[in-house]
């Protein structure tokens, strides 16, 4: 073992997103430790709605059944438009697709504890709390690096020798600032007021989007009757980062419910930015969540891109970490992610300025438009499914050949697996590792991949037979098998029919190939692996 591979990783930040890359290395088996210069979990709720794809990347770690206690199983986003009017629902795309609810909402603090309550039950995982980095430097003979930590306000500082440095420290990262990395983008002075309240009569499981010129305004109901309200104000009405009084709050809130002073849980103003750090790899340090990108929270994002960061680290990591791989494996992070973050950021900025215009012309126009593509069923479509929403697709980084399902996400459909039958999420089959499908392959081709040098001496790569159509899988092989449960399996890889599919540990697809195409495919798995 070098040593490298003796040293843990350093992730700082306890936020949601530090908690969450942490929990998925400690899953694998990687000794980390977490340092967070707050002295316990935030107590304010921000960040307020998790996505299907997260709650996928939480499973993982063995988490989503625990984190669906504490969210609301969702329905999406309902638009209102300029005088008030239901305009139109949308609910994402197939409902379970991925194998969970398409928006979650929840309370942070809530979030946060349970992360850390997990976290803090695995073995090799040092958690320091009240704890900031002071310097990171990289190790002049490229094994890890050095990272000199301290209480706040405090001048003894203790040296740590760590593999690789996660930076999960927000939008104002100390590490992005240490190492000189510039974001590029857009701030904005627009101030919004956010409150988030109790005792409130809402119970639907959507958030609501006002596209009221006069006032745009947010609602997102939550559990135990939680409510959240975001509220534009206009000029005189208050200041980024001053707390609002409660008669300009309670006068807001009132088209909505009464409210009271001990109702309020958190209730402060901010502005927003739309930047993404101008490298996310600077040697052993990689950034991830809002020191890597900060969105306008319109889209509800801005946390999911960042677990969508630490399912993508957190693996390559582990291969790293276990000399399964070259480190040149993580540049492919920040090939694979960037491009679907900065969408993102441009995605939630200019759902904003449609959305949450006050501007009533451009609200008329809003609302014309989208009643007319209600008209149409695939106008309808593409509100009511969110096809207007970029899609994650990986256009570079670990992936080979153009087919359609390459750099896409593999759906999660329900399979049946053999000796018992029992329909089951197609997750629990494909493991941690990479996954290669033959998805109604003959037995010859098979024989093919394994003559064509693929690089299983070091990736554990699970090799299983996918039966298509109303069929059963065998009862016994030399490879796992799964059939299709409910038509979902065939729906998701009807085009890669008599083709090998090969399935990153994330879920991400990094080829569809036949027999002619192992080789090449081998190869380039080889060089991005050495």
């Amino acid at each position: 073992m070098s040593a490298q591979q003796r040293l843990p990783v350093l992730v700082v930040g306890g936020g949601p997103v530090g908690l969450t890359v942490a929990n998925l290395l400690a899953a694998r088996g990687i000794p980390l430790v977490l340092v967070e210069r707050n002295a316990s979990t935030s107590d304010e709720a921000k960040a307020i709605s998790l996505d299907d794809e997260s709650l996928r990347t939480l499973e993982t770690a063995g988490l989503a059944d625990k984190v669906l206690e504490v969210v609301v199983p969702g329905t999406g986003t309902r638009y209102y438009d300029r005088k008030g009017r239901p305009l139109f629902h949308a609910r994402g795309p197939q409902p379970y697709r991925l194998g969970f609810p398409f928006k979650n909402q929840f309370a942070q603090p809530e979030l946060e504890k349970l992360l850390l309550d997990e976290l803090k039950s695995r073995p090799g995982a040092d958690i320091r709390f009240a704890t900031e980095l002071v310097t990171v430097t990289d190790d002049p003979d490229g094994t890890g690096a050095t990272a000199a930590i301290r209480a706040p306000g405090g001048t003894a500082t203790e040296d740590l020798r760590v593999s690789w440095v996660l930076a999960c420290d927000g939008g104002r990262s100390t590490v992005r600032e240490l190492r000189g990395i510039g974001m590029t983008g857009t701030s904005h002075q627009e101030v919004w007021l956010v409150a988030d309240t109790t005792g409130d009569h809402h119970d639907e499981r959507y958030g609501m989007h006002h596209g009221t010129p006069d006032r745009p305004t947010v609602v997102v109901p939550g559990r135990g009757g939680r409510c959240r309200y975001e509220f534009l104000l206009y000029p005189g009405e208050g200041e980024k980062g001053v707390r609002p009084d409660f008669e300009t709050l309670r006068r807001l809130v009132a088209p909505y419910r009464p409210l009271t002073e001990d109702q309020v849980e958190r209730c402060t103003t901010y502005t927003f930015n739309a930047v993404v750090a101008d490298k996310w790899r600077d040697g052993r340090v990689l950034l991830l969540g809002d020191a890597a990108h900060m969105m306008p929270p319109f889209a509800g994002q801005g946390l999911n891109s960042g677990v969508r960061d630490a399912a993508n680290v957190a693996w390559k990591i582990d291969d790293v970490w276990h000399g399964r791989a070259g480190e040149s494996l993580l540049d492919t992070y920040e090939a694979e992610r960037r491009p679907h973050a900065t969408a993102m950021v441009r995605y939630s900025k200019r759902l904003g300025d449609v959305v949450m215009t006050t501007d009533r012309h451009r609200a008329l126009v809003r609302d014309v438009a989208a009643r007319a593509l209600l008209r149409v069923p695939p106008g309808r479509r593409y509100l009511t499914e969110m096809r207007f929403r970029p899609h994650a697709r990986h256009e570079a980084g670990l992936v080979v050949g153009d087919h359609a399902l390459t750099g896409t996400q593999l759906p999660q459909p329900r399979v049946l697996v053999p000796p018992s039958l029992r329909p089951q999420w197609f997750d629990q089959v494909l493991g941690g590792s990479f996954a290669l499908l033959g998805v109604d392959v003959p037995e010859a081709a098979w024989q093919r991949f394994d003559g064509a040098q693929w690089p299983d001496d070091k990736l554990d790569i699970k090799r299983i037979d996918v039966v298509l159509g109303d069929r059963l899988p065998p009862a016994a092989g030399p490879r796992e098998a799964v059939a299709d449960a409910d038509g979902r399996l065939e729906e998701a890889l009807a085009t890669a029919r008599n083709r090998f599919v090969l399935v990153k540990p994330d879920h991400y697809i990094a080829a569809v190939m036949g027999p002619d195409d192992l080789p090449t495919v081998a190869a380039v798995l080889r060089r991005e692996t050495a």
